[in-house]
């Protein structure tokens, strides 16, 4: 997994509430177990007509907003259905970060999984960092995980709060497959003993 530390982008605000699992991914793109070709499919029925030409008043197919690495969401962002393909399709179009008054728990747990920050911030802060969403390329936002802070284009700090575990897991890219190869030499010594003691297993 991809470390995450800090990340400065153009952040597309998208100032809808309730947006589920099924508006980031519609179900009939889970077919793959690949992480990877689901972002032409990001926010497909919002995205697209009927045609499949672009909908030029979705945010992301606005030129300022089509290089976007930050999501400036609505409440209750990643509700629905459990599916982790939604995280996916985000990060596979290049969506590192997502900030929302809240989330839904799996999606939230999802995230963090995939390389992905989530970050909580009040009803104030997201109104004033939707603001600076809304400039367009002319702002950007600054996320430095390390000191958790959000920065504004004109200099102004949001501190946000995380776990700290799971602050560690994605400043070292660590999945949870990660996570067990950390173990590797002890899991490599358990495995030793197992074939000395019992060498008919």
């Amino acid at each position: 997994m991809e470390k995450f530390t800090t990340l400065t982008s153009v952040a597309a605000p998208m100032p809808v509430i309730n947006v589920d699992t099924d508006m980031i991914i519609p179900k009939q793109f889970l077919k793959t177990i690949k992480r990877t070709g689901l972002g032409k499919s990001l926010f497909y029925e919002m995205r697209y007509n009927e045609d499949g030409s672009e909908n030029t008043d979705f945010v992301l197919n606005k030129a300022a907003y089509r290089g976007a690495n930050i999501l400036v969401a609505g409440d209750n962002f990643g509700c629905g259905s459990s599916r982790e393909h939604a995280p996916w399709a985000l990060l596979d179009y290049g969506i590192r970060c997502v900030i929302s008054t809240s989330f839904a728990d799996i999606f939230y747990n999802n995230c963090f999984k995939n390389g992905i920050l989530p970050i909580v911030v009040s009803s104030d802060e997201l109104d004033a960092l939707m603001d600076d969403a809304q400039r367009g390329s002319n702002a950007t936002l600054s996320v430095d995980l390390e000191n958790q802070t959000i920065k504004g284009p004109d200099g102004g700090t949001i501190s946000f709060e995380i776990d700290a575990f799971r602050k560690h897991c994605l400043m070292n890219g660590l999945d949870d497959i990660g996570l067990t190869m950390e173990k590797a030499p002890h899991i490599d010594s358990f495995e030793g003993k197992m074939d000395a003691d019992r060498p008919w297993v």
